[in-house]
């Protein structure tokens, strides 16, 4: 403050110390109120007790868990979850979540949950996940967490090398596929060097088995006006190569620029592999960039005769990958890997002034392959798993699944009036009830309607080709052959009431 000329100073100074007297008592009452976030050694022991209590709880109950629990009332739900000024308790808490949160919805981690792409949630990723909250490392930069961001470097390193990529490959932890495949097509824009008056000619080729974030991801980067082209498909729902060829060819002629293929290493639907080696020689014929959604598939590289059924996939040029499906790993997790990775680094490479600190650093930086700047420590819970019981464990876990699934699908076929769809690729088998009835569609309907009533397995749906198909997909680490046979057995159960038929599978 500027004193006026012939100003006291004295009368200042005390106003001031009163002042700043008051500020000093509000000080002390702030940080008393705040003083509950810093919670003493001994309560923090007894809640990571409780906590643990309470996750041990839920694991040991899961054979008994409903795969499919309804919600209860929203309003209610809606109202405990309520957050007042005042503090509640921590059994509180735990119970409330018990109540309106562990048991409701899907239950992921049920060996009997068949539905969707199953997500795993192994216990070792738990732990990484509380480990790495505490430690709260900034993993975006590599000068702030080198022990972090060189454990994430040697993740995406190792998993390139089980893909097959070359040392040139880079990639980045992202929290999904959606993001990951929206990474891949913004690196794959800017290695093209497409600009807006580009798009409108510019085409990108997928089947009508893509998954839908795909074209989602092509909105977002602002490349829904790309020229689509689906790709018509095989008798066991695979893209189609001599149907691709001939339509990059033809648009070639008529003046259009083929950019991008989006090849898929595991549909949702069905499970298909496309032709990836084939694909591979028509992207390089033609010069465009081939991207491969390899987010449900990709983790079967892992095992030899995953790696059979995935050939080709090295040659691309772009896949995204899921922990969280393939490797078990809780939901929040996935992987976009670029075989040139310096192409991922110009895509997203960008420093602000007040990082001029680090601007010599040569630790690698996460935030320098991604759109993320601070980011959580997602690589623990990654490598945490693996380094406990090795890549082995995983490996065996994945061919069983795929035996597991041929096995489904030889038994579903012996069931009267149930007509299993093609050979599965990986893990995903696709069937209906009288196909070649009228009304199929409304018996298989019927069929999955009686299936959820039964409630011992949990089954979902599909459209393929306009026929409403149920998916068996079975990807769950601690799902084995009785989890099988026990799907099986409802689904004959169910089938045969609704048949009146007393005939039993073979």
């Amino acid at each position: 403050m500027v004193l006026r000329s012939g100003q006291a100073k004295k009368p200042l100074n005390i106003a001031w110390r009163i002042v700043w007297r008051m500020v000093i008592n509000r000080l002390n009452e702030l940080r008393k109120l705040a003083a509950a976030l810093e919670p003493p050694a001994g309560r923090r022991i007894e809640w990571l007790q409780k906590a643990g209590a309470h996750a041990e709880r839920f694991l040991e109950s899961l054979p008994e868990y409903d795969v499919y629990s309804a919600a209860g009332d929203r309003e209610e739900a809606l109202s405990a979850f309520a957050i007042s000024e005042e503090p509640g308790s921590f059994d509180d808490a735990l119970q409330l979540l018990d109540k309106y949160v562990d048991g409701v919805g899907h239950n992921l981690g049920s060996s009997r949950f068949f539905a969707y792409i199953p997500s795993g949630g192994l216990y070792e990723s738990a732990i990484a996940d509380y480990l790495a909250a505490v430690s709260n490392r900034y993993a975006g930069v590599g000068a702030a967490a080198p022990g972090a961001t060189r454990m994430e470097a040697s993740m995406l390193r190792w998993l390139a090398e089980v893909i097959g990529y070359p040392a040139s490959a880079e990639g980045d932890l992202t929290s999904g596929g959606s993001m990951a495949a929206l990474s891949a097509i913004v690196t794959a824009r800017e290695a093209f060097g497409l600009r807006s008056a580009d798009i409108p000619s510019s085409v990108v080729y997928l089947t009508a088995q893509t998954h839908h974030t795909f074209r989602k991801a092509l909105h977002v980067a602002g490349l829904a006006e790309c020229v689509i082209r689906k790709v018509s498909l095989d008798d066991a729902f695979r893209m189609d190569g001599t149907a691709l060829r001939a339509q990059l060819q033809n648009d070639r002629q008529a003046g259009l620029k083929p950019w991008l293929i989006a090849a898929s290493a595991g549909t949702t639907d069905t499970g298909a592999v496309d032709p990836l080696d084939e694909i591979a020689d028509i992207a390089d014929e033609f010069a465009v960039w081939l991207h491969v959604d390899a987010a449900y598939g990709g983790a079967f590289a892992l095992c030899d005769e995953g790696r059979q059924r995935l050939k080709g996939i090295d040659r691309s040029d772009s896949l995204i990958l899921d922990p969280h499906k393939g490797f078990f790993l809780p939901c929040g997790i996935g992987v976009v890997l670029v075989r040139e990775g310096q192409k991922l680094y110009d895509a997203y490479h960008a420093r602000g002034t007040y990082m001029q600190d680090v601007a010599g650093d040569t630790e690698r930086s996460p935030c320098d392959y991604s759109a993320e700047l601070t980011r959580p420590f997602r690589a623990l819970r990654f490598w945490l798993p693996f380094k406990v019981h090795g890549s082995r464990a995983f490996s065996a876990a994945l061919e069983e699944k795929l035996l597991l699934a041929s096995y489904f699908h030889e038994e579903c076929g012996k069931i009267p009036g149930i007509q299993p769809g093609p050979p599965p690729d990986l893990s995903i088998v696709t069937f209906r009830l009288c196909p070649d009835a009228q009304d199929g569609d409304a018996a298989t309907r019927a069929l999955l309607a009686a299936i959820h009533k039964d409630g011992r397995v949990y089954l979902t749906s599909t459209t393929i080709e306009g026929r409403f198909t149920i998916r068996m997909a079975i990807l769950t680490y601690h799902t084995h052959i009785e989890d099988v046979d026990l799907a099986l057995q409802v689904i004959e159960e169910c089938a045969t009431r609704m048949l009146g038929a007393n005939n039993t599978r073979g």
